[in-house]
């Protein structure tokens, strides 16, 4: 499919720099098929059934923008996908001032090494010490926060906070899964009483999330690849919620992209663990998903082309449209959407 199909215009003032507080009070655009209603996240338990599950991602972001000197040089480096113990793969600004072998010192004495460079231009970075590594980037790096934030105001101590979600344990990921931003202790509360479930599963989520479609056609793009697990008792849970005639409703595209990557063709989901790289574009066919819930995602992005084809691009298209009249936040921080497709269940 042509990439401009998936285009629209977004007003700058409708990106969302920080977000609602409490976190469970931004808006909510429920989408069935043709049926669009504002709500609040606050009414998702309503919105669900009793014997549903909601799956969420607990990745956990770490400050993976770092900002260091090659020589005079200044060499910006965004860290998205971990190589081994102590080495990452890395976008770099400024790459041109950086040859393989050069020495890249850092903020905390920390420093690391250029050790080889991959074709679409990403450094593998070695870092140096006895420390662990996870203690080296502490110390060194700030929240990665998306570009369309951190190119209109600086990272600050509240993004530590407001950039992870309740369910964040598994260290590792470069952007947060923002969909699981909105969740409170009130919220899970709720949904614990009216009867819907929850499980989680890891997907370190990569600064690819974030890269433009450059190419012409959907066919011609290459998707980076990320790290998912899904434990075995976690996909037999999963796999008796739908047996039983509830839904599983990913929280997130990260979620969803783990649980279709790890689904046979008649809709089991397997124990899972490894990279996936799954780009989903209309006239895929989902296998492991009855919904999403999903914040309000770029033009042209990868993002917007799998939620069309979810739901229909006509329909998205529309979706979006109502959205930005109705001042709805993009991104992020911003505000919230529950997609319920009609899938004969």
């Amino acid at each position: 499919m042509r990439v401009d199909l998936f285009d629209f215009d977004l007003p700058p003032d409708r990106i969302a720099l920080r977000p609602a507080r409490p976190r469970d009070s931004a808006k909510l655009l429920l989408v069935e098929e043709s049926c669009i209603s504002d709500r609040q996240v606050l009414d998702l338990p309503k919105l669900l059934r009793p014997g549903d599950v909601l799956v969420f991602n607990d990745t956990k972001v770490i400050p993976a923008q770092l900002e260091g000197r090659r020589g005079q040089a200044r060499v910006g480096i965004t860290l998205h996908k971990r190589e081994g113990p102590r080495s990452w793969w890395a976008f770099v600004r400024n790459a041109r001032r950086l040859r393989i072998g050069d020495r890249i010192e850092f903020e905390g004495d920390v420093s690391a090494s250029a050790v080889e460079r991959a074709d679409d231009g990403s450094f593998l970075i070695q870092l140096h010490g006895d420390e662990p590594a996870e203690v080296l980037i502490e110390r060194a790096g700030r929240m990665p926060l998306p570009p369309y934030i951190a190119s209109r105001r600086p990272t600050d101590e509240a993004d530590r906070q407001d950039y992870q979600t309740v369910f964040a344990r598994e260290e590792g990921a470069v952007a947060a899964p923002t969909a699981a931003l909105h969740f409170t202790q009130r919220l899970l509360d709720t949904l614990d009483a009216h009867g819907i479930g929850r499980e989680t599963l890891t997907l370190h989520v990569g600064a690819g999330t974030f890269l433009p479609v450059k190419v012409e056609e959907t066919g011609d793009h290459r998707m980076h690849s990320e790290w998912g697990r899904i434990d075995p008792e976690t996909a037999d849970r999963l796999n008796r919620t739908r047996s039983a005639g509830g839904r599983l409703i990913a929280v997130g595209t990260t979620s969803l992209r783990l649980l279709e990557s790890a689904a046979d063709e008649e809709g089991g989901i397997h124990a899972f663990e490894g990279d996936t790289d799954i780009f989903i574009t209309p006239g895929y066919r989902f296998r492991a998903v009855d919904g999403l819930m999903t914040n309000f995602h770029l033009p042209r992005s990868t993002l917007f082309m799998l939620v069309s084809a979810l739901m229909g691009l006509d329909v998205m298209k529309s979706a979006y449209a109502h959205a930005i009249e109705e001042g709805y936040r993009f991104y992020s921080y911003g505000d919230s959407s529950l997609l319920l497709p009609e899938r004969g269940r």
